[in-house]
């Protein structure tokens, strides 16, 4: 493309992937969440840079944020682990619920618009970040765990979800879990564990709706750019740890305010995307 001839637009495109790789290790420790909230918008940006028509640039964007997500989110799931925080029951209880939502998701965000799942992203998040926020003071379904068929359903419906909107699930694990009392800690360290479920299946679905298509990166494979893959990789796995550290160490009410702030900054990053 035309914009590589740029040294200066190619070194730019460079720092911006290793930036956007550290962004995302670092919350998908933190959070629990597979940071596809930046790095899709940075890998849209940066395809449309290279000449890219937003047809192609959406879902290869898409498709490389959750290819990055697997490792940063293995490696935030394993540090989570390490902590005995992790709800080990759960994740094997939701992996087949989990991947046939991802599944049907998959089928779906072929032919929907894609203002649908952004309207969806807010509407969730957007009550997350109130429960969070406001401390989730009267915000419970229940104190004990639903029968094993709910909590299927649940799983179900975070995996079609999270596959419309492009992200690990960290959010919607999150709410599902502390909506039925279970401490911030665990249902982040727990989400990590979903991002994994999650971003596999959804790599593998995108590499093979885009698998031939002539409009694509030489680099590709589907909607996976291996260039973008390559670059982004390397920071986000050196900042994983730290995001793990540092949600261990902030007090509870820390950790959900901040994750609250979070959800309401990349809900309004949607919104911007709507009305502009």
């Amino acid at each position: 493309m035309e914009a590589l001839a740029d040294p200066q637009t190619l070194l730019t495109l460079v720092a911006a992937l290793l930036v956007a790789g550290a962004a995302t290790g670092f919350l998908a420790g933190l959070f629990g969440v597979g940071g596809g909230a930046i790095s899709v918008p940075v890998f849209y940006e940066i395809f449309g840079v290279l000449g890219y028509k937003p047809e192609v640039a959406m879902p290869l964007a898409v498709g490389t944020s959750l290819a990055v997500i697997v490792p940063t989110s293995i490696m935030s799931a394993r540090a989570h682990y390490a902590k005995g925080t992790v709800d080990l029951a759960l994740l094997h209880l939701w992996a087949l619920p989990i991947l046939a939502g991802v599944m049907i998701g998959a089928v779906i965000a072929r032919y929907a618009d894609p203002v649908v799942f952004q309207v969806v992203f807010i509407g969730v998040a957007t009550v997350n970040a109130a429960k969070l926020i406001t401390g989730g003071k009267g915000w419970r379904v229940r104190e004990e765990p639903s029968s094993k068929g709910i909590m299927r359903l649940y799983g179900a419906a975070i995996g079609l979800a999270s596959s419309l909107m492009g992200i690990g699930g960290g959010a919607l694990t999150n709410l599902v879990m502390t909506l039925h009392g279970e401490p911030i800690h665990r249902a982040v360290s727990t989400a990590a564990g979903v991002g994994v479920l999650i971003a596999i299946p959804g790599t593998l679905g995108y590499m093979a709706a885009g698998y031939g298509r002539p409009d694509l990166p030489p680099d590709a494979i589907g909607f996976v750019s291996l260039a973008a893959f390559a670059l982004t990789i390397p920071t986000s796995l050196l900042t994983a740890r730290l995001g793990v550290a540092l949600a261990h160490a902030l007090p509870r009410r820390t950790l959900e305010t901040s994750f609250g702030i979070f959800l309401l900054l990349v809900c309004a990053r949607f919104i911007w995307d709507i009305v502009s």
